[in-house]
C-alpha cells in the first residue's frame, strides 16, 4: 500500500477539505476529478448488469410456474445497484462497485427458484446476507482472508484478470462455444459488425491507453459506442439484423427516452408471512440449509477474490496483500446482499468491473458514489442504458484483465505448494467461469502440497477449515446422490 502522504487540502475548513480527508482522496494519490471519471468508466463497465439480470432472473420460473418481469426486474437491479454502491462508497472509501451477481443470479434462478416461491427465494438470500454479516462482524471473514499466503492472494488477482478478460471476449462473441471445441473465434470466424465494433474499441482503447491518455477506457467506451450506433443506423433496421450480443444501439426507443420504473418488485420477500418454518416446511430443513450454504459459500469467496483482485490493481494492498478497513467493505457488501433479497434483485455483490474505475485511477469511495448515482439515474433512463452495446463496452474489461495479469510476476513459482496453489487458483476461475471455484481449487491444492511435502503445519488452521468446507461444497452433487 501506498505510504500516506500529507493532504494538500491545507486546513481542511472547506467542504471539499473535509471530502479529501475523509476519502483520502490525495492520500492516495487520485483527484475529484479522476474518481469522477472512473466511477463513469466502472458504471459503463457494468450497465449490462440492468439488462442481463432480467433476461435472467425475470424469465426464470419458480416452483409455482411464476416469473417476475423483465421492466420490473431492471427497474430494483438499478434500483439495488445505485443504493449499494452508494453504501460501500461511504462506509468503506475504497472504488468498488456493487450490483446483481453475475453466476450468482444463475444459482438463484436455476438452482433455487424451481424448489420454492420466489418470495420464499429472496427471503433466503436476506438470511444468506445477515449471516455473512455475522461473519464480518465476528471477524471471521476478515481474519479467513487474513490467513491466505500473500502470493496466493496475487493468484487470485491474476485469475480474477483473466476471468473479466474471458468475460469481455465472450459476451463482445469474440470467443464463443465451437462446434468440434470448446471454445473458439467468433461463430467458426471472426465476422459481422459487432465483432468489427469490439475490435475497433479493442484497439481504440489499447492505443490510449499505452499512450497513457487520461480517460482513455471512458474515451474508448464513447468512441466505440458512437460508432455502434452509425454502423446500426446504416446498416441495421433495430431489430438486430447484425447479430449484436444484447443491446442493440439505436437512437430509436420508442418509448421515448425516459421511463417510468416499476419497483413493484420491493418487498417481495415478505408475501406468505414471515413465519419461516411454516413456509419452508414443505421444502425441508436439509435441503434450506444445503440452499442457504451453497449461497453463502459462493458469495463469501466471489467477493473475497474480486476485493483482492481490484485493490492489487489499483495499489491498495499491503505487501502481505491485506487490505486496511476489509471488514468495512465487506460489512457493505453484506449489506448489499441483504438489500438484493429486500430489493427482489437477487444477490447482491462486489463487481470485478470496479476494475474499470480503478485502471482509469479510481482510488476511493468516490468513485462508487458516482457510479450508485448513475445506477439511480438508470432507473428513468433505461433507453439510454441499452444504447452502449456489450461490443462497445467489453474491450475495456480485456485491458484491465492486462492490467491485472502482469502481477503474476510476484508470485513465487518454485515454491511447489504456492506455485501449483496459485495456477489452480489463475486457470480456474476462467475454466469455469467462476472465481469461487477458482479460489476453492486453489487453496484445496495449496493445503494439499503443502502437506505431502511434510508442511502441512505451515498451512493456517483456517485454511484447513476452509479447504473442507470446499472439498464438501465440490463433492455436493455425489453426496446428495448418497443421500437420496
Amino acid at each position: 500500500m501506498k505510504t500516506p502522504s500529507p493532504s494538500p487540502s491545507g486546513t481542511g475548513k472547506t467542504s471539499s477539505g473535509r471530502l479529501d480527508r475523509y476519502f483520502r482522496v490525495s492520500e492516495r494519490g487520485s483527484t475529484f476529478g479522476t474518481e469522477v471519471r472512473g466511477g463513469l468508466a466502472t458504471f459503463f463497465a457494468m450497465a449490462y448488469i440492468v439488462v442481463l439480470n432480467p433476461l435472467i432472473i425475470g424469465t426464470a420460473e419458480d416452483v409455482n410456474g411464476e416469473t417476475l418481469g423483465i421492466p420490473q426486474v431492471a427497474a430494483v437491479t438499478a434500483l439495488v445497484a445505485a443504493i449499494s454502491c452508494v453504501l460501500m462508497g461511504v462506509v468503506s472509501r475504497y472504488p468498488f462497485a456493487i450490483a446483481a451477481g453475475m453466476g450468482l443470479n444463475a444459482v438463484v434462478a436455476y438452482g433455487i427458484a424451481p424448489v420454492m416461491p420466489w418470495s420464499d427465494v429472496f427471503l433466503l438470500i436476506i438470511i444468506e446476507g445477515v449471516l455473512l454479516l455475522i461473519l464480518v462482524l465476528t471477524g471471521f471473514r476478515t481474519a479467513v482472508f487474513a490467513a491466505i499466503p500473500p502470493g496466493l492472494k496475487v493468484a487470485i488477482a491474476v485469475g480474477v484478470g483473466l476471468f473479466l478478460a474471458l468475460v469481455g471476449l465472450v459476451n463482445a462473441g469474440f470467443v464463443q462455444a465451437g462446434e468440434g471445441t470448446p471454445v473458439q473465434l467468433g461463430n467458426g470466424g471472426l465476422q459481422g459488425w459487432p465483432i468489427l465494433i469490439f475490435v475497433i474499441g479493442l484497439l481504440i482503447t489499447v492505443a490510449l491507453y499505452v499512450r497513457k491518455v487520461p480517460g482513455s477506457m471512458l474515451i474508448g467506451i464513447i468512441v466505440s459506442t458512437a460508432v455502434a450506433l452509425l454502423v446500426e443506423s446504416l446498416f441495421g433496421g433495430g431489430d438486430n439484423r447484425l447479430g449484436w450480443s444484447l443491446t442493440v444501439p439505436t437512437l430509436s426507443t420508442g418509448g421515448g427516452v425516459v421511463a417510468i420504473p416499476d419497483f413493484s418488485l420491493v418487498g417481495m420477500f415478505a408475501d406468505g408471512g414471515l413465519d419461516v418454518f411454516s413456509r419452508w416446511a414443505d421444502i425441508g430443513v436439509a435441503t434450506v440449509v444445503m440452499l442457504i450454504f451453497t449461497l453463502l459459500l459462493a458469495d463469501f469467496f466471489d467477493t473475497m477474490g474480486t476485493m483482492v483482485g481490484v485493490a492489487h490493481q489499483g495499489d491498495l494492498a499491503d505487501e502481505d496483500g491485506n487490505i486496511r478497513g476489509s471488514r468495512e467493505v465487506l460489512a457493505a457488501d453484506s449489506i448489499g446482499t441483504v438489500l438484493g433479497g429486500l430489493g427482489s434483485a437477487s444477490v447482491a455483490t462486489i463487481y470485478a468491473e470496479s476494475a474499470a474505475g480503478v485502471g482509469e485511477g479510481a482510488r476511493t469511495g468516490i468513485a462508487p458514489i458516482v457510479t450508485g448515482v448513475l445506477m439511480m439515474l438508470a432507473t428513468l433512463f433505461t433507453p439510454l442504458v441499452n444504447l452502449v452495446p456489450f461490443e462497445a463496452a467489453t474491450p475495456v474489461l480485456v485491458i484491465v484483465g492486462f492490467m491485472m495479469m502482469v502481477q503474476v510476476v510476484n508470485i513465487d513459482f518454485t515454491d511447489p505448494a504456492l506455485g501449483l496453489g496459485s495456477f489452480m487458483a489463475i486457470i480456474m476461475m476462467p475454466f469455469t467461469y467462476s472465481i469461487a471455484n477458482g479460489i476453492g481449487f486453489g487453496l484445496l491444492t495449496y493445503a494439499f502440497v503443502s502437506l505431502v511435502t511434510g508442511r502441512g503445519r505451515q498451512v493456517h488452521p483456517l485454511l484447513w477449515l476452509i479447504s473442507l468446507v470446499f472439498l464438501v461444497h465440490f463433492a455436493e452433487a455425489p453426496i446428495n446422490a448418497l443421500i437420496s
